[in-house]
């Protein structure tokens, strides 16, 4: 068993952008005084180093006992003439993709608010599975992410910002694969990041639809479309217009279309965009509440997704369609036991106002399918709280009528480092959701059990038969409540990597 530690080398070189900044560059180019990144063997460098600096690793490692955790860092100030060496132990496995990022933000962990830049040299790591060191890039930059822009009282003596550069023989095509295919993802995920970390007072249907717009101006063969309320009446969506009933924000339908191959059939991803969730007039307890501006992370994951597709111009065609309302308990607001008509003609009884994330859906996705005959309709919403029950957090739970779509995203989970696990549809679950006076409700009372399944099937009942769809309930995983080294605590902004891996693995 083979144990890697990385010796992380750095300059004192400030620099001024906003997170962590990464590039690869030449070993010849690492200049004299700053540290190296070495991976090691129970402590023996695999690269080359020179006697001082060897001298103090071995003898550093030996003293602490250092090397027997994988993640674990140590740091040393002042050794061999360098400002600072930091090793991280890495594991006694050849690295694969997820490892890789791991490496990237514990080192960007390690290194933000102590220093300012860093010389990582990736010479002598083994990878495994087609992993490229261009994954330590991303993992570096996801694990630098930092949302502090309301923190008025800081230290200025503190570094803020970091510049990693990544040392590696292969310098120029790492960079050339990272500014075409990693930097857009990184982006994409740091907009659905911040989109999701602002509070509700400022990111509301209209401000998101505008935020979003900020971040496409200038790129290529986007169009994008905003449907109002009266746009939404005339197309008859009265289940999505009766979620945001309630507030003085009124809700909208985001369209954006992105064309990167032809006349294909584009494959479209719909998102849920509660952008403030009290529960409506069935109101949640106040524990916790604060956190459902979480609640629109499904809209900002199709969204960054289309965001880093069109950033990366990928060979495909794709719609993201958010779904964007504030559920908010007043005068105004739709009741349980309303009746609402979808779009597709379907009645629904709205049994309880909290389960509003289907109701926008329902409206959503028929939409996807009229307006877009798609190849794959995907959708993605914190759905259900009995995903987390069932899954914890370590798994979004996926829902499909088609078992090769589902390997298909089972492939791409494992591969993106965003894990899914399949759960059952079912006709007994169909059955439940019938209602006495309505073609359907969109709960069942009384504790039933199978709450994510009973939601997919709400969902599904508005997807034709003959639509590939596969449903992901993200509640588990949209909020990172510890934080690791590639999500730090807070908006995690799952689901842009899952989804541009399985576009990357199937459509280009």
């Amino acid at each position: 068993m083979r144990a890697f530690l990385g010796l992380v080398l750095l300059s004192m070189a400030a620099q001024v952008w906003s997170g962590v900044d990464v590039r690869f560059v030449s070993p010849a180019d690492v200049a004299p005084d700053v540290s190296l990144v070495v991976p090691t063997v129970n402590g023996a460098p695999l690269a080359e180093l020179d006697e001082d600096t060897r001298a103090v690793m071995v003898k550093a490692v030996s003293a602490a006992a250092f090397g027997k955790e994988a993640g674990a860092t140590l740091p040393l100030y002042g050794q061999s003439g360098r400002p600072m060496l930091l090793l991280v132990e890495l594991g006694e496995e050849p690295l694969n993709g997820a490892a890789l990022e791991t490496l990237g933000g514990t080192v960007s962990n390690a290194l933000l608010g102590n220093i300012t830049s860093a010389t990582v040299l990736l010479n002598g790591i083994t990878l495994a599975d087609g992993a490229t060191l261009s994954r330590v890039a991303l993992g570096s930059k996801l694990g630098g992410y930092r949302f502090d822009k309301y923190q008025t009282e800081t230290d200025d003596a503190v570094p803020t910002d970091l510049t990693l550069e990544l040392a590696d023989t292969n310098a120029e095509s790492l960079q050339q694969q990272w500014l075409i295919n990693g930097q857009p993802l990184a982006d994409a995920v740091y907009f659905s990041r911040d989109l999701i970390s602002e509070p509700a007072n400022i990111i509301y249907p209209e401000s998101f639809v505008a935020r979003v717009k900020a971040a496409f101006k200038g790129i290529d063969n986007v169009r994008i479309r905003v449907l109002d309320e009266k746009a939404m009446a005339k197309q008859g969506m009265e289940v999505l217009l009766g979620v945001g009933m309630g507030s003085a924000r009124p809700p909208r339908l985001l369209v954006i279309e992105y064309k990167g191959a032809g006349d294909a059939k584009p494959l479209v991803f719909a998102g849920k965009g509660i952008t403030f969730d009290t529960g409506g007039v069935s109101l949640k307890n106040p524990t916790g509440l604060w956190r459902m501006k979480y609640d629109m992370s499904g809209a900002a994951a199709v969204t960054g997704t289309l965001l880093a597709l069109a950033g990366r111009e990928a060979n495909v065609n794709a719609v993201a369609i958010a779904a964007l309302a504030e559920n908010m308990a007043s005068d105004r607001a739709q009741r349980p036991g309303d009746v609402r008509t979808s779009m597709s003609g379907k009645t629904v009884e709205v049994i309880n106002t909290d389960a509003e994330g289907r109701l926008v859906l329902a409206d959503a996705v028929w939409y996807a399918q009229t307006a877009f005959d798609p190849e794959v309709l995907v959708d993605i919403a914190t759905l259900t709280g009995s995903v987390r029950v069932a899954l914890g957090t370590h798994y979004a739970g996926m829902f499909s009528r088609q078992d090769v779509l589902a390997t298909q995203f089972l492939a791409a989970g494992k591969a993106s480092g965003e894990a899914v696990w399949r759960l059952p549809l079912n006709p007994a679950f169909v059955n439940a959701i019938t209602s006495d006076i309505a073609d359907v409700k969109n709960v069942v009372e009384g504790g039933s059990g199978g709450g994510a399944s009973i939601g997919a099937e709400f969902i599904g009942s508005f997807v034709k038969p003959e639509t590939p769809w596969v449903h992901f309930d993200i509640a588990g995983r949209a909020w990172e409540f510890e934080g690791n080294a590639v999500t730090p605590k807070g908006a995690a902004g799952f689901g842009i990597r899952l989804l541009n891996q399985f576009v990357a693995d199937n459509y280009e």
